[in-house]
């Protein structure tokens, strides 16, 4: 039961605003960013003293995670909202459960067939919805409404549902839709549109310098179609929109947050800010000063502040002081407690989790996705057998066969492991992996003559500051398809660097593209490669 408003003191009304990142492992030395998540003893005093209205969680098995979130649930007085970034399901974040293809996969399902493009939106959506429940989690940071018209995009890049503003719309509608079976939050992001960026907002300020014109035709539609679809809150963007506003970015803009979303597009549910800790707002405002000026642009919910306690208490002072108004406060408390009200009772998680996520049904489904969206090149089959007897490349006596991996940051893939398809799949078949990143210092000892499997994982993500292959790596290529090493390509993630490279490849090497970067995505596109 949520408590009467008024009979919260200020500072429990204000903490209610706040949503504290955590690690969603139980032990404290499991912690993966001490900078970001709390140690167990000051998380629980900011849940169960400061009253905090919500914790997003990152890492830990799905099964860890039902775990913590009882234990966050019993330490709070008021339910709380409990998050994650599950774009791409919740295996994305949280092992064991469904882990889905990004979402420009569905794209392009929808541009061959919309019918089964939009089925398969609103089905992820659905089973996002169940598996999160089905953990404990009730708020789901999803879906991405930005429409990615920009190729060298760095943070949106393959997490928006496409390129175009009618295919984002028809397919963030589709998942809104899937996810409304369920008694859970959903969220449109990040308004009001970080497609067309080329800088990430993770380390620095980007700037949108279309029009209002252009805005109305291109970015806002899709957020528009959330809204009439009923999406329960809209994350704003860490972006200058100078058009609306020359002075502030739009997580700090009434202009934008209140002028445009919440009294042009009529928008009635929660603003939430993107994370305050990102580069974009935390290296040019102040930890407490941020939260306050959010707050004046029209937030509801503050996510991520740098110092939660000094947020609390510098919005405590703002109101105290006259800065902002008591009445101000209520509204966005009132409406925690509308969000709240909608998933009164399912904040636990349910008992046989085993019954509940990553089914069969949700397994074939990312991977019928992951099937559906992929595209080849070449001279499919790559016959394994050719490659096992080949004894000249180059004039080069050789029977060895190189499976090369190119990776962005092999310490922070989550999609390898010993028994990874990349790796396993190439062995058997009697390759020698070798992996190549950003940490290898000599990438010419990956060229030779031998025949070569070239995998490269590479997508926007967030704090790389990039969504290509680095020159190296882009080097690496050039010189396999020179000394006529290269017997067959995949890659993983972006399409754009996949358009980049086509046209550079012969016809009779084979390639395969998935926009999934997953272990399924890697068996599937492998399996693909060789008619396995």
């Amino acid at each position: 039961m949520l408590p009467d408003i008024n009979s919260l003191s200020l500072a429990q009304q204000v903490a209610q605003m706040v949503v504290v990142r955590a690690c969603g492992f139980l032990f404290d030395h499991q912690i993966q960013y001490p900078d970001w998540e709390p140690p167990a003893a000051k998380l629980q005093h900011w849940v169960e003293n400061l009253g905090v209205g919500g914790v997003i969680l990152l890492g830990a098995s799905a099964g860890e995670l039902a775990i913590r979130n009882q234990q966050l649930q019993n330490w709070a007085n008021i339910p709380l909202l409990i998050a994650a970034d599950i774009e791409e399901g919740v295996g994305q974040r949280f092992s064991g459960a469904t882990w889905f293809p990004p979402p420009m996969a569905l794209s392009a399902i929808l541009r061959r067939n919309q019918k089964l493009g939009l089925e398969y939106a609103q089905k992820m959506g659905a089973l996002t919805a169940k598996e999160a429940l089905a953990i404990g989690i009730n708020w789901v940071l999803a879906p991405v409404v930005d429409v990615n018209n920009n190729p060298d995009n760095p943070v949106i890049n393959i997490r928006a549902f496409g390129e175009t503003t009618d295919e984002v719309s028809q397919l963030a509608c589709a998942f809104i839709r899937g996810a409304k079976n369920y008694p859970i939050l959903t969220t449109a992001k990040h308004f009001p549109g970080h497609g067309d960026t080329a800088v990430d907002s993770h380390l620095e300020l980007p700037t949108i310098p279309h029009s209002p014109t252009r805005l109305a035709e291109v970015e806002l539609p899709p957020f528009e179609a959330a809204i009439a679809s009923g999406v329960d809150g809209v994350m704003s963007a860490h972006l200058m929109i100078p058009c609306w506003d020359s002075q502030f970015p739009a997580t700090l803009s009434a202009n934008i947050l209140q002028a445009q979303l919440r009294e042009k597009l009529q928008f009635p549910g929660l603003i939430v800010t993107d994370a305050l800790v990102m580069g974009a707002i935390a290296n040019g405002y102040g930890a407490n000063e941020a939260p306050v000026m959010a707050v004046e642009a029209g937030a509801d919910i503050l996510l991520m502040p740098v110092d939660p306690e000094g947020a609390i208490s510098a919005l405590c002072k703002a109101v105290e002081t006259g800065r902002i108004s008591h009445s101000r406060i209520i509204e966005s408390v009132e409406r925690i407690w509308q969000a709240k009200g909608k998933i009164s009772g399912c904040s636990h998680p349910a008992d046989n989790l085993t019954s509940q996520v990553a089914q069969s049904d949700a397994r074939n489904t990312a991977g019928e996705i992951l099937k559906l969206s992929q595209i080849t090149y070449g001279s499919l089959p790559l016959p394994s057998a050719k490659l096992i007897n080949a004894t000249e490349v180059n004039n080069s006596q050789s029977t060895q066969l190189r499976n090369l991996i190119v990776v962005d940051d092999l310490l922070t893939s989550d999609f390898f492991s010993h028994r990874t398809p990349s790796i396993d799949l190439p062995e058997q078949m009697g390759y020698e992996t070798q992996i190549y990143d950003r940490h290898s210092s000599k990438i010419a000892n990956f060229a030779g003559n031998y025949p070569t499997l070239l995998q490269m994982f590479i997508r926007g993500n967030p704090f790389r500051g990039s969504a290509r292959l680095n020159q190296a790596a882009e080097d690496l290529f050039k010189k396999l398809l020179t000394d006529g090493s290269l017997q067959g390509l995949l890659v993983y993630g972006s399409p754009y660097v996949w358009h980049n490279f086509i046209p550079l490849l012969p016809p009779n090497i084979p390639a395969v593209f998935s926009y999934g970067q997953m272990p399924a995505a890697q068996e599937t596109a492998l399996r693909t490669l060789f008619a396995m």
